[in-house]
């Protein structure tokens, strides 16, 4: 139990690490969007924010892989590599569906935010992507483990 403890705390440490790139480049391409008028007249908002979070995600994505079986996962002599790669890319493309079918999904709660403090109202587009990130650290988590890690002998 000690240590699964002990990975699951440094699965999470990593998966700071990669949800602060995840969420950095989500913030800074929704900021970028309204920068340009050729944005605004290419894709609705919406979709902007369907854009990157697929961006955001997919660069995190890398970062977690390296990270993870570098540090938490010990990896399995019977899986090449590539395999490997694959099946933590299913896995992650898997999250990634259901990170956008939370924020699709709690899209409307933003304007729960109106009436509260501007600088609250003006970040409420993080709401949907906080709460996507914390269902998908668990299936992150627990998949991984299940299909990516060295069983014990």
């Amino acid at each position: 139990m000690k240590k699964l403890l002990e990975q699951f705390m440094k699965f999470g440490i990593i998966g700071i690490i990669a949800t602060i790139v995840d969420w950095g480049i989500f913030a800074l391409l929704v900021e970028l969007y309204g920068t340009a008028d050729i944005w605004t007249e290419i894709i609705s908002l919406k979709n902007w924010k369907v854009v990157a979070t697929v961006v955001s995600f997919s660069v995190s994505v890398v970062v977690n892989y390296v990270a993870s079986m570098k540090y938490v996962f010990e990896r399995r002599d019977d899986m090449s590599r590539t395999k490997e790669f694959v099946i933590f890319l299913v896995l992650s493309i898997i999250g990634l569906g259901i990170n956008i079918l939370i924020i699709i999904g709690l899209e409307g709660t933003i304007k729960w935010f109106a009436s509260w403090p501007a600088i609250i109202y003006r970040f409420a587009y993080m709401i949907p992507k906080v709460v996507a990130t914390s269902v998908v650290l668990v299936w992150n988590f627990v998949t991984r483990k299940i299909f990516l890690e060295k069983k014990p002998e």
